[in-house]
């Protein structure tokens, strides 16, 4: 089955918390603190894989979360850093915040793309030695890594796309140009899926091309197959129009031409503006009547009209070359340009504080509560550290604003304590 769409949730490891300890040994007085630091979080990483071709496996996994940093250790040992997720997804494949959709990331190359990053290690205690705090007995907690719901979107890389109606031939015609082997049967609708196949004019030179399943009218809303797949005709730098001249299921070859291009202008104007050859197919049944007026149509809009029978062999040998000439003269397959703009991380000095409806105070503030997390409240220096810490960025400042009194309960998180002045 071709899976082209995948929503899936992701999260980087999280920091390792700093160690609370004290170095012990026979005949060493006043050891000192020697709390090592944690390790930092895995990284959540995700790399193109050319030998993929479908987000098949994201229909079964929704949940991907890299390692967690390892706790800082007595004797100054540090913990081990969590180890990277790598995620592999096909080339072509766009990633997107799923709650704003803006891009995150192209995955057009193999060059590994960074999506989660793991949260820093939390500082040991013996950071926190001083000449009048000897014996700190607090230690920092590590950071959460970073987390979020992400879509991914598969857009095939390929140069040339053909496109048409269903049963006008795309698919024999990729399967004589390419080594590509598509199921082909006279019914609509044969191809369930995109084809890719190389196409080898010569040696060193070829190019991709991609059959995209029958569009028909309406497609850009959602009628048919064609709003499934036009996302993957949006990187072809060149369009293989593909027409039954010969008008043999009762259709105006001229009529299908328009409508086509009207339903890929309605999807992307930019997509409309794609360079296209003409490839008049079945032109072995078609009278010659049939033949010179859709050439003369096709010709009087400034486009390359070649003739073709996929079914004898007719032009095929020499649409290939043609292809690739056109494509000499074109830009490189697009790429999208991230737009993605990433929320201000956790790690400032920000906080709101309010007054609640019975008398106590509330401080949001993740800064603040990672500090106590690695506080021992019991301890004095460590109760005179975090005091220190709410006075210099201005927390008892406003929390004394909104009129907080000798006694007066605030609350940080989960924890919840008596201002005692």
């Amino acid at each position: 089955m071709f899976v082209d769409v995948a929503k899936i949730s992701i999260r980087a490891g999280k920091g390792g918390d700093g160690a609370v300890s004290f170095h012990r040994e026979k005949y060493v007085a006043a050891g000192g603190p020697d709390g090592g630091d944690g390790g930092r979080g895995g990284d959540v990483i995700f790399v193109a894989d050319p030998n993929l071709s479908t987000l098949m496996d994201f229909r079964y996994k929704r949940k991907y979360a890299a390692q967690d940093g390892e706790n800082g250790k007595a004797s100054n040992s540090s913990g081990k850093a969590g180890t990277n997720l790598v995620i592999r997804v096909p080339q072509g494949t766009l990633i997107k915040d799923a709650k704003t959709g803006g891009l995150i990331a192209d995955l057009s190359d193999e060059k590994p793309f960074i999506v989660a990053k793991g949260g820093r290690g939390g500082l040991g205690n013996q950071h926190f030695a001083t000449p009048t705090r000897q014996i700190p007995r607090f230690a920092k907690p590590g950071l959460q890594g970073e987390e979020l719901l992400v879509q991914l979107e598969l857009k095939l890389i390929a140069d040339v796309g053909l496109i048409g109606f269903p049963n006008v031939g795309k698919s024999t015609i990729i399967s004589c140009i390419s080594a590509a082997k598509p199921k082909i049967a006279n019914y609509h609708f044969t191809t369930l899926s995109p084809v890719l196949g190389v196409v080898r004019v010569a040696e060193e030179a070829s190019f991709v091309a991609a059959d995209i399943p029958g569009l028909i009218e309406g497609a850009a809303d959602g009628v048919g197959l064609g709003h499934d797949f036009l996302r993957h005709v949006e990187r072809c730098r060149l369009l293989l129009h593909v027409v039954d001249v010969s008008g043999s299921e009762g259709r105006d070859p001229k009529e299908d031409f328009e409508k086509i291009n009207e339903e890929l202008a309605r999807f992307s104007p930019a997509l409309a503006a794609r360079p296209q050859i003409v490839a008049a197919n079945k032109c072995d049944i078609a009278s010659d009547e049939q033949i010179a007026d859709f050439k003369a149509f096709i010709e009087e809009k400034g486009l390359r009209l070649v003739l073709v029978s996929a079914a004898t062999g007719k032009g095929i040998d020499k649409l290939p070359g043609i292809i690739y000439e056109q494509l000499r003269e074109l830009p490189p397959v697009e790429t999208f340009t991230p737009d993605y703009v990433k929320p201000v991380a956790g790690g400032g000095r920000e906080f709101t504080a309010q007054k609640e409806k019975d008398g106590s105070f509330t401080v949001a503030a993740p800064w603040l509560e990672r500090i106590l997390e690695g506080s021992n409240l019991d301890d004095y220096e460590s109760l005179q550290y975090f005091q220190t810490q709410i006075a210099e960025f201005g927390v008892l400042d406003k929390l004394k604003e909104l009129g907080m009194q000798d006694g007066d309960t605030v609350r940080i998180g989960d924890f919840e304590f008596d201002y005692i002045f």
